[in-house]
């Protein structure tokens, strides 16, 4: 299939509603960019906002990586924003309307207009993070640049429909769900739990690639309990059970707060950025939302554990990052945080039921916690380091591209 006429493709983005200087300057700051000679690799999703989580992570990370890794491989962002930008850094943001109740996210309507922008970066190859708008867009754009198309299912939408909505809306979700990512010429998933989802909707050609973590951040030194105990008010006899998030439903908060409160003293719940707008609760306390990660780290590493008890979580990044900073888990054991977590390095409840969430959170307390933290920490730098995650993801990426430079180090290029 043949690149798509550059000119082509300027004039009809000069068709956008309110074409003005920020969009003109924005489109010429892609041309700049699709003139560079190297092999492109774009991601696009909407699952990218000023408070975002795991997956801002990821990608934000993956950019640092291939920057240092893979010189031979020029990397964007397509994302929703407030105005239409084009910074240095390889961040396009596209003006969307920002969402009702939707912490900061924002929704494109356009899927040929969304198409239109990432074709025009010229790329060797797309990653859609969503089934949304951005992720049909890639895949109008992979048609419009004759380039191949990878899906990251980074959640469950059927899933996510049955829970707000009730189970009438599942197999409805489910059904465009498996329609959409059976169109990408490979899909990721990070754990077996998604997908077998992926499985049972329909979908193949899956591999299984899981997220990783900065083990350089999220470290056990930033560990200060006596500082975080001055903090909260607290005296040194209290056991801080820590959880870091959104305040979505899926995340279950309930069941953490239930859970502590059957516990009683000296058990204390610390509720980073999950506990915004809730009423006071007995024993736990909210902290607000931390925009930079070493200071979530601080937190995390000064808790005594992370509790986390989302029984049907894609994968759980903060649950590695709590790992990396040497802290012990208590989890489900179901959904992607069971495929993380075992006895070694946490304690699973066998469901996400208050009274045995609050007895697995008494099992832990009743071992080594410090030292199943350090096993923790061990375990995320053998397998979870960032480097190992994205050394496997250019291997995908390189054989669906046919791009040599994916799998080309840095030292590689230094020498010729």
């Amino acid at each position: 299939m043949s690149m798509i006429d550059h000119d082509v493709q300027e004039s009809e983005l000069r068709l956008i509603p309110g074409f003005d200087d920020e969009v003109a300057d924005t489109l010429r700051a892609l041309k700049a960019s699709s003139n560079d000679p190297r092999p492109r690799l774009v991601d696009t999703t909407m699952l990218y906002a000023p408070r975002s989580g795991g997956v801002k992570r990821y990608l934000l990370s993956k950019k640092s990586w291939l920057e240092a890794n893979r010189p031979g491989i020029a990397h964007s962002l397509v994302v929703p924003g407030a105005t239409h930008s084009a910074g240095d850094d390889g961040i396009v943001k596209l003006h969307a309307t920002k969402l009702p109740f939707g912490d900061g996210y924002r929704w494109p309507t356009s899927v040929k207009r969304w198409g239109a922008w990432v074709a025009s970066l010229k790329p060797s190859i797309i990653e859609a993070g969503d089934p949304y708008t951005p992720g049909q867009g890639a895949l109008e754009a992979g048609q419009r640049a004759g380039c191949p198309v990878v899906g990251f299912c980074h959640s469950d939408p059927a899933g996510l429909a049955a829970l707000h909505f009730g189970e009438w809306a599942k197999k409805p979700v489910e059904r465009r769900w498996a329609r959409l990512f059976g169109q990408f010429d490979r899909v990721i998933s990070p754990s077996k739990f998604i997908a077998e989802r992926l499985i049972e909707a329909g979908v193949g050609n899956i591999v299984i690639r899981p997220l990783g973590v900065e083990i350089d951040t999220f470290r056990p030194d930033r560990r200060d309990r006596d500082w975080l105990l001055k903090r909260l008010g607290l005296g040194a006899d209290a056991r801080l059970l820590c959880f870091a998030g959104r305040p979505a439903k899926e995340k279950n908060i309930d069941v953490l707060i239930e859970a502590v409160q059957k516990l009683g003293a000296p058990y204390h719940l610390v509720l980073v950025g999950a506990g915004t707008g809730m009423p006071p609760e007995d024993r736990v306390i909210a902290l607000p939302y931390e925009r930079d990660p070493r200071a979530v780290a601080r937190i995390i590493a000064s808790c005594d554990a992370f509790v986390h008890a989302n029984d049907k979580e894609p994968f759980g990044l903060i649950v590695l990052e709590a790992m990396a900073c040497g802290r012990p888990v208590v989890g489900v054991n179901a959904g992607g945080v069971a495929e993380t977590v075992d006895d070694s390095v946490g304690q699973l409840a066998t469901s996400a039921d208050p009274t045995e969430y609050a007895a697995a959170i008494e099992a832990l307390f009743e071992r080594d916690i410090e030292a199943i933290g350090a096993a923790a920490r061990v375990r995320t730098v053998e397998r979870f380091a960032w480097n190992r995650v994205f050394e496997d993801l250019c291997m995908v990426y390189g054989d669906v591209s046919g791009q040599s430079a994916f799998v080309q180090p840095a030292e590689t290029w230094a020498v010729h």
